[in-house]
């Protein structure tokens, strides 16, 4: 076998694809919301995941002074309006109304829920000595929702630059 070198800028391609998710953040009557990928489980019952957010951003101040927050899985068809998301700050831009989302209350949180995903889950910080040093947050998952009339609801996945890979096919083995 013939190996050559592989950039490590490029390590996060082949680890990931994540699914994409929205963060639905509030402070105080601020409300903001941000795609990531990077979010990982690190036990199942209950559901506790660690996610990291880039320090500069709105979000990461929002989340580290409310200590919680929400993640909302978006379906493809929403995919051009999540990137457009990402590449503007929620401190100049009120992004629920410049790209169509609605901010739903929860039932565990006073983050909002994003009533266009199919799937909602409500978030407390229950670990953040990690987030000085590396952004990543650990949180409990304390609600989760699902649409079920979004049957075929397709996950996007965070590739590269502007490449997402589309959830389609499942198999069993």
């Amino acid at each position: 076998m013939t190996r050559s070198k592989f950039p490590l800028s490029q390590v996060y391609t082949v680890l990931e694809p994540g699914a994409v998710v929205l963060i639905g953040s509030r402070l105080g009557d601020k409300i903001n919301l941000m795609p990531i990928s990077w979010k990982t489980m690190l036990d199942f019952d209950p559901p506790i995941v660690g996610c990291c957010i880039g320090d500069h951003s709105y979000t990461f101040g929002m989340v580290k002074k409310s200590k919680e927050f929400t993640m909302n899985i978006p379906a493809a068809g929403l995919l051009k309006n999540v990137y457009a998301s990402g590449q503007v700050s929620g401190r100049a831009v009120d992004k629920f109304n410049k790209f169509g989302f609605t901010a739903v209350p929860g039932s565990k949180v006073k983050a909002p829920l994003i009533k266009e995903c199919f799937i909602n889950l409500e978030c407390k910080v229950v670990n953040a000595q990690l987030v000085d040093k590396y952004n990543f947050f650990v949180v409990k998952v304390v609600a989760a929702w699902i649409d079920r009339a979004a049957k075929h609801a397709h996950a996007v996945r965070h590739i590269s630059g502007k490449k997402f890979m589309i959830d389609g096919k499942t198999v069993s083995i």
